[in-house]
């Protein structure tokens, strides 16, 4: 069969999608406004087409793409991480996750704070996560408190010195919290563990430590239904944290996108038959969420570099998908993530229906090329881009 490496490059979005007003995005363009203020050079990814999908300042136009290309619309409510990657994996949410845009409710709080026996939170508000710790570590330092602090995304994020609560202190907080007090109607997308350390005035997060405890996904799932075919599935990067782990035969989490290609190019080495699910989260955690368009575009040319050595290591049967989660535009004025189209790279190219795969209706027409490329016969939301036998 061959194996299917996906790559998610965490926040790249290539335009506001038509809802995108409903959520306050209308004018993000994360690729696009990137490439008009930072003029990065992207020579492997224009190879494969990258540049073909919307206009690009600094990226032309391949006019033999070595990939099939196009863009992909988000058909869930909402724009976080989770939904983005569980909607690649066939799975389609009605309503978005719950947002707390004036602070977590006086029972959440309560609740929480009494399962791990501190009297009080600090924050409870949306907040920056290096700003928060600047703003409320000393107070965190001197009293103990955990801080408790949100964004626009449905996440409940719990922030801890490591002098203060020791970071599997931290992790069992935030597993309680999962667990225990944001279910159901509180059932945000992730709770976050943000262990952090330094002094006053230098205090840094710690991000190769912090733990994402999404919501259990839907059993109906490709990354579900190949295990039960016994084809193997491996998660490199934080793929681990928005699924359960059982899920995957094996998984890799990282501390830097240099080590997230590392590891997919040792694992491309031994891989056979296997669904290898990649996420790259440096340009959106380090650089979309903190407005350094420079370092995002840093940080593709570092995965721009890669790409001759993963494309060298792949097999002939084998195909490799290329795509984002989401919008983060770090030119913008917002930290926030960004209601986006999400590009979509096919290698090679001759595999896919066509070469310009046009604007695919749903992330899930990732799933359902998984499941055609291993010749599985269950239906996913969307269609497969590959050549005969179309899921649908």
């Amino acid at each position: 069969m061959g194996n299917c490496y996906v790559i998610v490059v965490d926040g790249l979005g290539v335009g506001a999608q038509e809802d995108a007003a409903e959520y306050g995005d209308e004018n993000e363009n994360t690729l696009g406004h990137l490439c008009e203020e930072t003029k990065v050079k992207l020579p492997n990814l224009q190879r494969m087409g990258l540049g073909n999908i919307i206009p690009l300042a600094s990226v032309s136009v391949a006019s033999k793409p070595i990939c099939a290309y196009g863009k992909m619309r988000e058909q869930s409510a909402g724009k976080d991480s989770t939904t983005g990657h569980w909607e690649l994996a066939g799975i389609q949410l009605n309503r978005p996750f719950p947002t707390y845009p004036d602070g977590f409710p006086k029972e959440v709080i309560d609740q929480f704070c009494e399962g791990i026996s501190v009297e009080k939170v600090l924050v409870n508000k949306p907040y920056s996560g290096t700003e928060v710790i600047a703003d409320y570590g000393e107070e965190h330092l001197e009293t103990g408190y955990p801080i408790v602090y949100t964004s626009a995304d449905s996440v409940f994020q719990v922030a801890a010195h490591v002098d203060v609560t020791p970071v599997d202190t931290l992790y069992k907080w935030c597993k309680f919290a999962r667990e225990e007090v944001l279910q159901d109607e509180h059932g945000v997308g992730r709770v976050i563990a943000r262990p952090f350390t330094g002094k006053l005035g230098s205090f840094e997060r710690i991000s190769d430590k912090r733990h994402d405890y999404s919501m259990n996904p839907p059993q109906h799932n490709i990354i579900n239904r190949l295990r039960q075919q016994g084809i193997k599935t491996y998660s490199i990067g934080k793929v681990v944290d928005l699924f359960t782990e059982e899920h995957f035969t094996q998984f890799r989490r990282t501390k830097s996108n240099a080590e997230g290609i590392s590891q997919l190019l040792s694992l491309m080495s031994a891989a056979k038959d296997s669904f290898v699910f990649v996420n790259l989260i440096d340009t959106d955690q380090k650089y979309g969420h903190r407005l350094d368009p420079e370092g995002y575009a840093e940080c593709l040319q570092e995965f721009d570099r890669a790409i001759p050595a993963i494309v060298s290591k792949l097999d002939e049967g084998d195909i490799l998908i290329i795509t984002g989660d989401h919008g983060n535009d770090p030119t913008s004025e917002s930290t926030d993530h960004s209601r986006e189209f999400v590009p979509v790279l096919l290698c090679p190219a001759e595999k896919a229906k066509q070469v310009n795969l046009g604007t695919r209706d749903t992330f899930s027409d990732i799933a359902s090329t998984a499941a055609n490329f291993f010749g599985i016969s269950e239906t996913f939301p969307g269609q497969s881009m590959l050549e005969n036998n179309e899921q649908s």
